[in-house]
């Protein structure tokens, strides 16, 4: 402490100097008095005292900042833990601020929408009626608008909404006069939840719109695999063709021919389309133009299934064994790598930058480092030999000529859960972050509670959320997305059942009327 503010503190009358040890402030006999009268004094008495504090009348309001709080400071320091909790009372009111009013007027509008702009629909809407300038913030701020674009970048429910609802194109433009003001967006938003909601509502209760597309000609006998994206349909067909529909119109826009076996399975992009046949090649196209750009003669017996993606291509066979390819391009494609050791035909494949995923008619799932080949372990479980998989993450979950569907962790191998329902071999699974839906050759399609399979407490008679039933042959394959299933079948049909658009007058739950589509082969 400065002398010059010691002289202050004599010439006030308060001769002191301070010692702090163990937490305790000890003052000097003069200075304990002063603070001990001002502690004692009567209810009156200090209504007296807060009225005499004035500049005017007492010099305690000369002093410095510093200087009042320390003396406060020594002067709590001295009360008990009620007197302290009746400060706190006192001094809480006293120390909020409404920054989100005071920003603006500091010319700092943006950092107040900022913050702001972190709140989820029910804060926003709390934040609405805080008070007039709250609400003309998050008016101008247009953070409704953006509570909507960050959700449909993250949430891809969202992101598909906007596509087919068409309220996308108000999206991602900065402020002008094309784009509504915030108050279309807050309306938009409850519109968007109750969307959601239909939608899983017509999950759980197996509500749908139902489209047919016939595929048979003379020679056909079934639809192997598909593909579809929101334009087109591609489909490998035992009639040895590739068959491409358009999505909407569902009329057979193109037929491509080469393969001189059932077409089994494929993969395409926005370049090319890769498929392999029981012929034992593997043929590559031009996506526009049917062009065959590349035939790869490697296996000895059919080719049952592919995957491709970022330059790497995976093949398996029933030759029992795996195959690994460089995709330079179309063109280039090179063998690296050929991996041997299930003991009968590997009927699926699967990777990822870590990890390739097999299995087998030997009833094991293998797996294999993606960037050295090697082996790395093996999934035991499944009674009989595996049809199919898909791993993602750590998650692998499988589908077998034993019925059951297992989930397995791929970093340990253990098998977090067994399902079943399937009465025959379960032929297609795919999975997303909600759901696990399988095709089996008892012709039914499942709808599984994804999270609900992962939970061990959950009982098992609440994982299949719903049975499909509308095929009349084995179904062969299956894709998914948040609105639709589109599978296909050895009846020689492809089903596209669509949650979204569903039609309910006088529909019963779980059917809806289908239209159906017959291309006839010339």
């Amino acid at each position: 402490m400065t002398s010059a503010f010691a002289g202050r503190r004599r010439r006030a009358g308060f001769p002191f100097s301070e010692r702090v040890s163990g937490g305790i402030v000890n003052m000097e006999p003069e200075m304990e008095d002063k603070t001990l009268d001002l502690m004692n004094t009567s209810g009156m008495e200090s209504q007296n005292l807060v009225d005499d504090l004035s500049p005017k009348k007492n010099t305690v309001l000369k002093w410095s900042e510093a200087d009042q709080v320390e003396f406060v400071e020594r002067l709590i320091s001295r009360m008990c833990h009620y007197q302290h909790g009746h400060i706190n009372s006192y001094l809480k009111p006293m120390l909020q601020r409404d920054f989100i009013t005071a920003l603006p007027a500091q010319g700092l509008d943006h950092i107040a929408e900022n913050i702001l702009s972190f709140l989820d629909a029910r804060s926003l809407c709390a934040a609405e009626l805080v008070c007039k300038e709250w609400q003309r913030v998050i008016s101008e701020g247009m953070l409704w608008k953006k509570l909507i674009e960050r959700m449909v970048r993250t949430d891809p429910l969202w992101k598909g909404l906007s596509e087919r609802h068409q309220w996308e194109k108000y999206l991602f433009k900065n402020r002008t006069s094309e784009v509504p003001p915030n108050s279309y967006y807050h309306s938009l938003y409850p519109k968007i939840i109750q969307d959601i909601e239909t939608i899983e509502a017509n999950w759980r209760c197996g509500r749908h719109n139902l489209q047919r597309i016939q595929c048979r000609s003379e020679n056909s006998k079934g639809v192997y695999c598909l593909q579809y994206d929101d334009d087109k349909i591609i489909s490998g067909l035992r009639d040895n063709s590739i068959k491409i529909w358009d999505k909407q119109s569902l009329e057979c826009l193109k037929i491509l021919t080469g393969h001189t076996g059932s077409v089994l399975c494929l993969q395409y992009d926005e370049r090319v389309i890769v498929t392999g046949s029981s012929d034992s090649t593997v043929r590559v196209w031009e996506v526009t133009t049917g062009e065959v750009l590349n035939t790869l003669i490697h296996h000895n017996e059919a080719v049952l299934h592919l995957r491709f993606a970022n330059g790497l291509m995976v093949t398996c066979s029933k030759d029992r064994s795996i195959a690994v390819w460089d995709m330079a391009s179309p063109t280039d494609i090179s063998l690296r790598r050929v991996l041997v050791g299930h003991r009968a035909a590997v009927n699926v494949v699967d990777f990822d930058d870590k990890y390739i995923v097999s299995a087998s008619g030997d009833r094991t799932i293998k797996v294999w480092s993606t960037s050295t080949c090697e082996f790395v372990r093996t999934l035991n479980g499944h009674k009989r030999g595996i049809a199919c998989l898909q791993y993602r993450d750590r998650l692998v979950v499988s589908g077998s000529s034993d019925n059951t569907i297992r989930l397995w962790d791929i970093e340990c191998g253990a098998c977090l859960r067994v399902l079943e329902g399937h009465e025959e071999l379960v032929r297609c699974i795919r999975f997303d972050n909600k759901r696990i839906v399988s095709g089996a050759y008892d012709g039914k399609i499942k709808v599984w509670d994804l999270q609900a399979a992962l939970d061990p407490r959950a009982p098992a008679s609440t994982l299949c959320l719903r049975t499909l039933v509308e095929h009349s042959g084995r179904v062969f394959r299956l894709q998914f997305d948040e609105f639709q299933i589109i599978s296909s079948s050895h009846d020689d049909t492809i089903l596209i059942w669509d949650f979204l658009n569903v039609s309910t007058n006088g529909q019963s739950e779980g059917r809806s009327p289908s239209r159906t589509y017959t291309y006839i082969s010339r």
